[in-house]
């Protein structure tokens, strides 16, 4: 009967004991392992996860998770003619004391500054058409002049550009596309057209003599798709046709400028081949700078469809009390932890090349967390799992179980000093253990003798 009473006493002070040192104030968190899990995406692109802050007086971690799409973008390559009009109609006053021929200049100049900025493989050349000052060489190839050839240096091609100088009259843009198309390289390569126009074309070559006849609509309408056979990218920007429902007045019908423009170019919606602009004066340099820019660009580098999961282990859940830092920068994230898997899921449609998309989250001890823990190493997150769709539309899925890793520990086990008050309850509790042992003891004693 003594020795039960020792062992009572004993399993009581061991109780107390690790009652009041496995408690949230008592015990002491510890980043064991702080890894960084990265998975590669493609060639340079990459996500990564890890823990970004540690603030263990709270009892608490920050992690980060981040995707960064450092693909390159692409800049545009191969060759390209710019087929631009210096026709008398260019020489209107637009703006102030500000021609048509300024705008589109000053738009060129920038566009060309643009495009070979840091580009080794692309070069640019330059045609002008109107018609020549000899009447006597109208409707022939002398209506177009090489302004430039090929060329990579953009400070010779402005100046060039800059230098166009007024020649004839009337358009003969078949002459200006002819000419353009003689002075491409046989390389197998993008190459491109860009015509800049601010007249529906009245001469072409060899034409019957009419201005703004059939023969001139059809046989620029044919130069343009010939080319576009050819396997040119042709890029039209038309501006300048203020009245396009009145009519050229030299025809023997009533046909409009703007079905002469349908017939020789199409629409937008449906060019003669390529791309076609119509715009008026004021869209010039948006149409060229950006517009017509963004035509010569190559697909970007986009990653797509990107989803990542990331899950945590259960003794996390039931222990850690989890909250974002801050939503996302890009894309959308779970309101909070799904319960059914222990996961969130962040969804990002697009990375544009040069993003990069970051989300934080902390894990914090609770308060009434499970002694159990105590002692163990735990992983902060069990895996993350990441499809996306690659540059060539494949889609991808990979996973990684690295994660930081985390401790609690308890303080050593230290008695209670004689005379607090943990040490006289603990007195207490031992005397009337002893007692009560003691009468039991008594009474059955003497039961037993009678």
């Amino acid at each position: 009967m003594k020795k039960r009473v020792f062992i009572t006493l004993f399993l009581i002070l061991i109780l107390v004991a690790n009652i009041s040192l496995a408690s949230y104030d008592t015990v002491t968190m510890t980043v064991v392992e702080e890894p960084v899990c990265t998975i590669e995406i493609g060639d340079n692109s990459s996500f990564e996860k890890k823990l970004v802050e540690k603030n263990l007086n709270n009892k608490e971690v920050t992690l980060q998770l981040q995707v960064t799409n450092e693909e390159a973008s692409l800049q545009p390559t191969g060759e390209i003619m710019l087929v631009i009009d210096n026709s008398q109609s260019m020489e209107d006053i637009v703006d102030g004391t500000t021609t048509r021929e300024d705008l589109v200049i000053e738009s060129a100049n920038t566009l060309v500054n643009t495009i070979l900025n840091g580009n080794d493989n692309l070069k640019v050349g330059v045609v002008s058409f109107s018609t020549n000052s000899n009447v006597d060489l109208e409707g022939t190839i002398n209506d177009a002049n090489l302004v430039s050839d090929l060329s990579s240096d953009p400070q010779a091609l402005t100046s060039a550009i800059s230098n166009i100088q007024y020649t004839g009259p009337r358009t003969d843009l078949q002459s200006g596309l002819s000419l353009a198309s003689q002075y491409f390289t046989e390389t197998d390569n993008n190459k491109y057209i860009i015509v800049l126009t601010d007249g529906v074309p009245n001469v072409a070559l060899d034409y019957d003599g009419m201005y703004f006849s059939d023969d001139v609509i059809n046989k620029t309408k044919a130069e343009l798709q010939s080319l576009g056979t050819a396997g040119y990218n042709v890029i039209t920007m038309l501006t300048g046709i203020s009245n396009p429902d009145s009519t050229p007045g030299t025809r023997d019908d009533d046909k409009t400028y703007a079905e002469i423009i349908e017939e020789v170019f199409g629409t937008e919606e449906n060019p003669t081949v390529g791309k076609f602009y119509y715009v008026q004066d004021s869209e010039i340099e948006q149409t060229i700078t950006n517009d017509i820019y963004n035509d010569l660009l190559p697909i970007e580098q986009v990653l797509k469809d990107i989803v990542i999961t990331d899950y945590f282990p259960k003794e996390i859940i039931d222990n850690f009390d989890f909250a974002y830092v801050s939503q996302p920068n890009i894309g959308t994230i779970s309101a909070e932890v799904n319960k059914e898997n222990n996961s969130i899921t962040w969804t990002i449609s697009e990375l544009r090349p040069g993003e990069t998309a970051t989300v934080q989250y902390t894990l914090s001890l609770k308060q009434n967390f499970s002694s159990s823990i105590v002692g163990k190493i735990l992983d902060t997150n069990e895996k993350v799992d990441i499809s996306y769709t690659d540059l060539d539309g494949e889609t991808v899925e990979e996973t990684s179980d690295v994660t930081p890793k985390l401790k609690l520990t308890e303080p050593p086990v230290v008695l209670p000093a004689a005379g607090t008050p943990i040490m006289i309850a603990l007195f207490a509790i031992g005397a009337g253990l002893f007692i009560y042992s003691f009468v039991r003891l008594t009474v059955t004693n003497r039961n037993m003798k009678h």
